[in-house]
């Protein structure tokens, strides 16, 4: 009887141990993924920071003027700058943005967001399709976009009225640091809505800060005028 009643409480002396280990899973678990997630937020961010510093070792070489180049919305994506026909016709002609910068980036991997999980439609030009798979930077040699007006008119860094609130370069999506999935070709407009709610952008300004954004403010950024 006393080997029996020894064997009894053995087992739920363990099958407490392992009740008890679920519940501090159940808590620790999500702690655990907001750090990862934090991490690489924070490694895109000095992937951006290091994008600005390349940026600028290229005005030095160049007067001033940003590079002419362009993101993979672009080259993907021409018919975005359909209204401004002038622009879309020299889009054939110009390199990535990765590339002209290559020469003045201490490595490529700075191109590489650490929470790009590709996309398949844009967010700033939604519905457009935009498939990248397994990631954009896997597809187009960059995880970021940049606002290639400022490359079409050639401009510099000390033309902006309010460089401090331009937006330069910034993550191709909003899913990938927010807490939304991300947005497929047959979402309706009310599902747009719904989900960039819970987008947030990593983004490089005029005057090279870095900082991040939900979507309202990356649109904020994109209403200032150059």
């Amino acid at each position: 009887m006393a080997f029996r009643s020894r064997s009894a409480f053995s087992l739920v002396a363990l099958l407490v141990v392992i009740a008890i280990l679920a519940i501090l899973a159940a808590f620790l678990f999500p702690v655990f993924a907001r750090a990862k997630a934090q991490a690489k937020q924070a490694q895109c961010l000095s992937n951006l920071n290091q994008i600005g510093k390349a940026m600028m070792l290229y005005m030095n070489d160049y007067d001033d003027v940003f590079p002419a180049a362009l993101d993979a919305s672009d080259r993907h994506s021409p018919d975005i700058w359909n209204a401004f026909p002038e622009f879309r016709n020299r889009i054939a002609s110009m390199p990535m943005m990765h590339d002209a910068l290559q020469p003045y980036a201490k490595s490529m991997g700075i191109f590489r967001c650490p929470s790009d999980s590709g996309t398949r439609v844009l967010d700033n030009h939604f519905p457009v399709a935009f498939p990248s798979a397994p990631t954009m930077h896997a597809v187009f040699g960059s995880s970021y976009f940049f606002r290639t007006e400022i490359a079409f008119r050639a401009m510099q860094q000390t033309s902006f009225k309010l460089p401090a609130d331009v937006n330069v370069m910034f993550d191709g999506a909003g899913h990938w640091h927010g807490s939304k999935r991300a947005l497929e070709p047959g979402d309706n407009y009310d599902a747009f809505l719904d989900l960039t709610r819970g987008y947030r952008y990593n983004c490089l300004f005029g005057d090279m800060h870095v900082k991040s954004l939900h979507y309202h403010q990356i649109q904020n950024a994109w209403d200032v005028d150059l």
